[in-house]
């Protein structure tokens, strides 16, 4: 396929040709242990043959998609069907679970004719388990494609497709999109699904799905959909790219959209459904650059939700928020080799090693005969405050010679311990690569896993949680993360050598709940429950 149909390739761009691709392909050095560094390679022994079929992807999302209470990784396939991997602890390999047969509950996942590029899972229903969208390009760059997006929930024993239902041929048009993400807009527990659309002149704007309840029977498995980006704010027609979502400027779920050939979005919501565009007058609109992967973390530990993100072949941010609550700006602290330029695709932002400071995994992708390998920042945050930004030897996950698309974490086999699953396209198939971190048994952690009113992962939610040395540590349960891709629905915390005594989780809808944690429920997962009447539990003003 032509580099120009889907995403890396900028205007007027030349691809690589296709015997140097495959020389590159050959000699890949990224798929070989460097034995050295932050990470190990487990690919060949950890991903069953079956499950790594040689094919084009693109994001990767994280859910519970067979219901067991366990994760597994979703992999929007390309020039073949969709993957869902899971973790098997007998054999210690991620495994298929959408595989080619027909009586198979997960088949009509693979979608091998959806040429799919973004992925993203959430309860859209309120039924307690997550609904899984694909979006779908179907060989188009902008404006109308094909072919349509599928959202598909699991009912009659089996995922299938809402959009495919005639109620919903209102809402299946046919957009030729790049990221989504769940947005509980109006702190129901009930997810919209953000799709950042790269519009061709009036067609294609971005787009906000949602239940429409007067007109569904749930109980049925009945849903019918209404697009509501119109009167949410947000049908802004641009060329889309990444998407996140959490409580950026507010404690409800706000919207942040990298976008090429125009400036970005950051939507504050309002409380009442709708959402105000504040990118310029609090520094992140960044409009002659070409936005990728981005993510949302508190790097400073100050409470406040900071923003990081790529542009294509130009500089990468590194945005700190400052100034006061009625009146937020962004200071891009980015040092030199932080934001220099590169084939950008996926950026994940975690603690991978446990030692209590946030990393910066920069997901690249070759571009013009030129090795594009990934990097890795540490933003290490002192007692005063300021924060130290320096690189970290990446070890085996460099991928020099790597077609980067997408990538997501999780800790899937239930060890304390991140992995990060990397995929490959764009027009030469690479095998997913798997990697873990080669040095954390040492230090503590702990997960939070919160879930909303109805029982589901509680997507965009807050998670702060105080340590023994004093320090307070914020995560967003992640609604979609930038580029493509969603990370699992669990606040990871790195410890080092200190332990958690206190947890708070804040859902989208403001309602705040704390409770004391007890020694033994460090280097464990929490899971939080929406707070009920007798629950101290407090609603604040969003």
């Amino acid at each position: 396929m032509p580099c120009t149909c889907v995403t890396s390739c900028t205007p007027g761009a030349t691809c690589p040709g296709i015997v140097l691709m495959l020389a590159m392909l050959l000699t890949a050095p990224q798929f070989v242990s460097m034995s050295s560094g932050m990470f190990r390679s487990i690919s060949k022994k950890s991903i069953h043959i079956d499950a790594n079929p040689k094919q084009l992807n693109y994001g990767i999302a994280v859910s519970d998609v067979d219901g067991d209470g366990d994760f597994e990784w979703i992999v929007a396939g390309f020039s073949g069907p969709n993957l869902v991997l899971k973790w098997n602890s007998d054999t210690k390999k991620l495994e298929n679970l959408a595989i080619d047969d027909p009586h198979s509950k997960f088949y009509h996942l693979r979608d091998p004719q959806g040429q799919a590029i973004g992925v993203s899972a959430c309860d859209v229903d309120g039924d307690g388990r997550e609904e899984i969208y694909f979006l779908n390009t179907n060989d188009a760059f902008a404006g109308k494609s094909s072919y349509g997006d599928k959202l598909f929930k699991y009912r009659n024993g089996r995922y299938e497709d809402v959009f495919s239902d005639k109620i919903n041929a209102d809402v299946s048009l046919n957009y030729a999109g790049r990221s989504v993400a769940c947005v509980d807009r109006e702190g129901t527990g009930k997810y919209a699904i953000y799709v950042a659309n790269y519009a061709r002149g009036r067609i294609g704007p971005h787009r906000l799905i949602e239940l429409d309840e007067e007109k569904s029977e749930v109980s049925k498995g009945i849903l019918k959909l209404k697009d509501v980006a119109t009167e949410a704010g947000v049908a802004k027609l641009t060329g889309g790219r990444g998407v996140v979502v959490g409580p950026i400027l507010s404690n409800a779920s706000d919207v942040f959209c990298v976008n090429e050939n125009g400036g970005n979005f950051l939507y504050i919501n309002q409380g009442d459904g709708t959402f105000q565009d504040l990118a310029q007058p609090v520094g992140v609109l960044d409009p002659r650059q070409h936005g990728r992967g981005l993510a949302l973390a508190d790097f400073n530990g100050d409470g406040k939700m900071d923003i990081v993100y790529g542009n294509w072949l130009g500089p990468h941010r590194l945005y700190i928020q400052r100034g006061e609550p009625d009146k937020p700006e962004f200071q891009d602290i980015a040092t030199e080799e932080f934001s220099k330029p590169s084939p950008i695709r996926t950026i994940l932002a975690a603690d991978f090693d446990n030692d209590g400071h946030l990393e910066v995994f920069f997901n690249n992708i070759v571009l013009d005969e030129e090795e594009a390998p990934n990097r890795l920042f540490r933003v290490k945050r002192k007692d005063d405050g300021s924060l130290k930004v320096s690189e970290v030897d990446i070890g085996d996950a460099r991928e020099p010679y790597g077609y980067g698309t997408g990538g997501a974490v999780a800790d899937v086999d239930g060890d304390g311990s991140l992995e990060v699953l990397l995929s490959h396209g764009e027009d030469t198939a690479q095998p997913l690569t798997l990697y873990k971190v080669r040095s954390w048994v040492d230090h503590n952690w702990i997960r939070v896993f919160p879930r909303t009113q109805h029982g589901g992962p509680a997507r965009g939610a807050k998670v702060v949680v105080e340590t023994s040395d004093g320090r307070r540590q914020l995560r967003v349960i992640d609604g979609g993360s930038g580029y493509l891709c969603q990370m699992e629905p669990v606040a990871h915390f790195g410890l080092r050598q200190s332990e958690v005594w206190k947890l708070e989780v804040t859902w989208p809808d403001g309602t705040r709940f704390a409770r004391r944690v007890e020694s033994e429920e460090n280097r464990t997962t929490v899971t939080v429950d929406y707070p009920t009447d007798g629950d101290a539990a407090q609603k604040e003003e969003l």
